[in-house]
C-alpha cells in the first residue's frame, strides 16, 4: 500500500483588477470575457446596475463591480472588461477595471479573510491568497450576485 500523500489541489481562477487591487474568481463559473462596448441603461436601476449587454445573442444583465463594493465609477476603456459569469442558473456580465490574467491556485494557499474584515457589508470575500508576493481576494461569485438587482423582484411596487 501506498502512504504517499495527496499532491495538493488547485483550481484554476481569473484574476482582475479593481481600484489597483487583484481579485480572484473560479473559472468554472466564468463563461467567457469580453470588451465593454453598448451598454443599455435600464429606467429606474440601482447605482450598480449599468443596464443590459448584447453577449452572443442573449442580453444579459451587467454589474459595475466597482459601484457594487462602494468604489467610484470611472469611464471605461480598452482595458475594460465584462466577465461573463453563470451562478445559480443565473447569466450576468461584471464590469471590472481589466482581467487578462488565468492562473492556477493551490487551495491551500487561499486562506479566511481576517476577521477585522469578515464582517464587512457583504459576505463577498471566500478568502485571501498570496503568491509571490501578491495579494489576491477570492471573490464568492453567488454573495456577488446575492440580494442584487439582478435577481427577479418580482411584485416589486415603489
Amino acid at each position: 500500500m501506498s502512504t504517499t500523500a495527496p499532491a495538493s489541489v488547485t483550481e484554476k481562477f481569473v484574476l482582475f483588477e479593481l481600484v489597483s487591487t487583484t481579485y480572484g474568481i473560479r473559472s468554472s463559473v466564468v463563461s467567457r470575457l469580453e470588451m465593454v462596448e453598448n451598454v443599455t441603461p435600464v429606467p429606474n436601476a440601482t447605482n450598480s446596475l449599468e443596464g443590459v449587454v448584447l453577449s452572443r445573442g442573449r442580453i444579459i444583465p451587467a454589474i459595475n463591480l466597482r459601484a457594487r463594493f462602494g468604489f467610484p465609477k470611472i469611464p471605461y476603456d480598452l482595458r475594460t472588461r465584462l466577465i461573463v459569469v453563470e451562478e445559480a442558473g443565473r447569466t450576468v456580465g461584471l464590469i471590472v477595471d481589466t482581467a487578462r490574467e488565468f492562473t492556477n491556485l493551490p487551495s491551500a494557499e487561499i486562506k479566511p479573510a481576517p476577521d477585522a474584515i469578515a464582517n464587512l457589508k457583504g459576505d463577498y470575500l471566500e478568502g485571501i491568497a498570496t503568491i509571490n508576493g501578491r495579494v489576491i481576494l477570492v471573490l464568492r461569485v453567488s454573495e456577488v450576485l446575492k440580494g442584487s438587482e439582478v435577481e427577479h423582484d418580482q411584485g416589486r411596487e415603489d
